[in-house]
């Protein structure tokens, strides 16, 4: 199998070195609108670089991989889908709704694959937490408590061009509130601040958020973000039942000191980021991917997952600043999304 990289950043050469090992993969094509960073990548890996996006297309592969910046995503998804290719992309397919619609009906008009990039799915505590909440273990879900918290601010120039807090971090948590539960979010109350370093708010962004999501079946859920978190990279969901409770991200590394004089240790070497937390979840999409293009398994997360997710966030925003509780129904492209 011959795989096209699109994007030789920081994920996508996480991605690229996890492609060029897998037994069932032959070769790649890298590219990158830093040419020399992909020929540097290609080198390393004795893989193959491309001066650019045409030549992926024109020399031929089977799969597509994007993993570069967002405002490309939906273009190069649809390229694809139009070359019948199946495409993996990082999330979201778009910072906007019309974008993310037209890309999904390209592929689905395409009769292609599309699958997101969603790690938390192939992370072991959050699949052991929808085998605790789907087996009925914990009888009733009554309160879920997810959140993201980042030990340091990204870069200034990136901020613009993250989509903002609940587009950018807290769609994680969306998604995978959805998938754990089983169930739809309805409404979202949703507020943010901004009192953090000034360039958050020069960005039109905030640096901590918080949602109060009401699911279809009347478990309330919250959902937090911050991108200062100092002690370290803190992501955990805390499911709470009739009968038991469960929490996903609690181990020797969390980025938590108990008060309690009985309490356990402050960890002795925190979690950084995202790249390390969830380093065995991304290859374990990517594995899914190689085997949805093989026809050995079903699309685990696709288009209309990660719009589902957006839709979310997107009701959290118009919440946040109009300051009023917000139904998704409210939010385009729901039920009717697959008329468009």
């Amino acid at each position: 199998m011959r795989i096209g990289v699109i994007g030789t950043g920081r994920i996508g050469t996480i991605h690229a070195n996890t492609l060029s090992r897998h037994r069932e993969v032959g070769s790649l094509i890298l590219t990158d609108a830093d040419g020399a960073r992909a020929q540097e990548l290609a080198h390393r890996l004795g893989e193959t670089a491309a001066p650019g996006v045409d030549e992926i297309f024109k020399w031929g592969v089977d799969a597509v991989v994007i993993t570069t910046a967002t405002s490309a995503h939906a273009e190069l998804i649809g390229r694809a889908a139009r070359s019948g290719l199946p495409v993996f992309c990082e999330k979201p397919i778009a910072l906007d709704l019309p974008g993310t619609l037209h890309a999904i009906a390209e592929v689905e008009t395409a009769g292609t694959v599309l699958q997101m990039g969603f790690q938390r799915r192939f992370d072991a505590g959050y699949t052991g937490a929808r085998e605790a909440v789907r087996s009925g273990r914990l009888g009733r879900l009554h309160t879920v408590r997810a959140l993201t918290s980042d030990q340091a601010p990204p870069p200034v120039e990136w901020l613009p061009l993250s989509g903002g807090l609940y587009r950018d971090t807290l769609i994680h948590d969306f998604d995978i509130l959805r998938w754990v539960t089983g169930h739809e979010i309805v409404d979202v109350y949703a507020a943010g601040s901004d009192a953090g370093p000034p360039m958050f708010r020069a960005a039109g962004d905030v640096d901590t958020a918080a949602a109060l999501l009401t699911l279809d079946d009347g478990t309330l859920a919250t959902a937090t973000a911050t991108r200062l978190n100092g002690a370290g990279y803190d992501v955990r969901m805390e499911l709470a039942g009739e009968l038991d409770q469960v929490v996903v991200g609690l181990d020797d590394r969390t980025p938590i000191a108990s008060t309690e004089p009985t309490g356990p240790p402050a960890a002795d070497k925190p979690w950084t980021g995202f790249l390390e937390r969830f380093g065995p979840a991304y290859e374990a999409e990517l594995a899914a991917f190689i085997e949805v293009v093989r026809g050995e398994r079903a699309n685990p997360c696709d288009g209309r997952e990660a719009l589902q997710a957006l839709r979310v966030a997107e009701a959290c925003e118009v919440s946040r600043r109009e300051r009023r509780a917000v139904r998704l129904a409210e939010i385009p492209g729901g039920a009717s999304a697959a008329a468009f």
